[in-house]
């Protein structure tokens, strides 16, 4: 045992959970939850992130770590008429289809053919959005907002991974220097988990669990099997599939949306930072799971914390924090020229937030770019049947 494997399991909960939870109290709000429910909802994703972590490190000896979908809670904040009941239901959805996934073979595989550039255009049309509203709120609140961008631009060329933590402490100093933030305490208290009854409707499953699927599994757990296959390990992945499901399902009727293969924080405990000898970094799995337990029991302190903030702050730090997320999926929606028509087609319908038949943009881009794709491929067929020699005449 080595300290260096405590300290990077606490540096990789406190980078995952602080530079994203802006984006589930936004979330949050977009689907009208109380503050009960708010509380409720990420004590409930801290606690599948603590539990799953452990069961699969502890299980395979490999620094198998989990998070919750940040282009999940995208998705979900950009998706408007859905109430918090639906919501649940589409989580069950999209659960049931991560357990589909895991037990039937077929259907990964039909995942990972997902065409790239679609599903990562599709997820930078998500994206967009919330990298867009930042600039929105300077104009609204320029005294806050446009210190904090310039503050995140300094702190980025020195550390990426702390700068959204940062600039979220400064960002809370200064609202309360600015007088905006007046009411704001944090006592810590112990969270109550509140059931929500789902219920499921055509359009909120379509239009939000299918999603929700599909950027989680492109936008999460490929990207997650990747890092652990660069620093040597080999991940099983329908085990995780299968517990990271579980623990999706079990907390969905509380709020929660999706847990995950983590594959930012991955790598600060699949890296030799964490322990030089890769056997053993494994280890990092059962500190980094005590973090997230403790940040479930408190979760209700943190909500409460960010309820008091003003709502300019609350979506530049999340804007703010999906600005890397943004360049790796638009970076690889247009990477391939055959392809980049059709991915910014898919870019363009997922960011305009579009709503036809009470289903969200993200299935209309998605269907959008697959459109294109197809026409594109049945145009190149055909050309090449035209231009094929005639050996009828010899």
């Amino acid at each position: 045992m080595r300290l260096s494997v405590v300290t990077a399991a606490l540096v990789a909960v406190l980078v995952g959970f602080g530079s994203t939870i802006a984006l589930i109290v936004s979330a949050a709000q977009a689907l009208g939850a109380t503050e009960a429910q708010t509380a409720s909802w990420l004590a409930m994703l801290c606690l599948a992130t603590a539990v799953s972590t452990a069961v699969l490190s502890l299980r395979y000896r490999i620094p198998t770590v989990t998070a919750w979908s940040t282009p999940g809670a995208a998705l979900i904040v950009g998706t408007t008429g859905i109430a918090m009941p639906e919501a649940v239901g589409a989580f069950l959805a999209a659960a049931g289809l991560i357990l589909l996934t895991a037990a039937v073979k077929p259907l990964g595989r039909l995942v990972e053919k997902l065409p790239v550039a679609v599903a990562a255009a599709m997820l930078a049309g998500i994206l967009l959005r919330f990298v867009l509203e930042v600039f929105v709120q300077a104009g609204v609140a320029p005294a806050l907002v446009l210190p904090l961008v310039l503050l995140f631009l300094a702190l980025r060329t020195v550390s990426p991974s702390w700068a959204v933590i940062l600039v979220l402490v400064a960002g809370i100093l200064l609202a309360r220097f600015l007088g905006l933030a007046e009411g704001m305490t944090l006592t810590l208290r112990l969270t109550d988990p509140v059931f929500i009854r789902p219920t499921f409707e055509v359009g909120a499953i379509v239009g939000l669990g299918l999603p929700l699927y599909l950027v989680t599994m492109a936008g999460q757990n490929l990207p997650g099997y990747a890092v652990q296959r660069t620093f040597g390990y080999t991940p099983p992945t329908r085990p995780i599939l299968l517990v990271t499901g579980l623990a999706s399902a079990a907390t969905a009727p509380f709020g929660a949306h999706m847990t995950n293969l983590s594959a930012i924080t991955a790598a600060i405990c699949n890296g030799p930072d964490a322990h030089p000898d890769p056997a053993k970094r494994w280890l990092t799995g059962p500190f980094y799971a005590l973090g997230y337990v403790f940040l479930a029991a408190f979760a209700a302190s943190f909500v409460a914390l960010f309820a008091s903030l003003p709502p300019a702050l609350i979506a530049a730090i999340a804007g703010l924090a999906l600005i890397s997320p943004l360049v790796v999926a638009a970076g690889g929606a247009l990477k391939e020229e055959a392809t980049r028509f059709a991915a910014v087609v898919t870019l363009a319908v997922t960011a305009s937030g579009v709503s036809l038949l009470d289903t969200g943009s993200a299935f209309w881009g998605l269907l959008a770019g697959l459109t294109v794709l197809g026409l594109d491929r049945v145009k190149g067929w055909a050309k090449a049947r035209l231009t094929k020699p005639d050996r009828t005449a010899d």
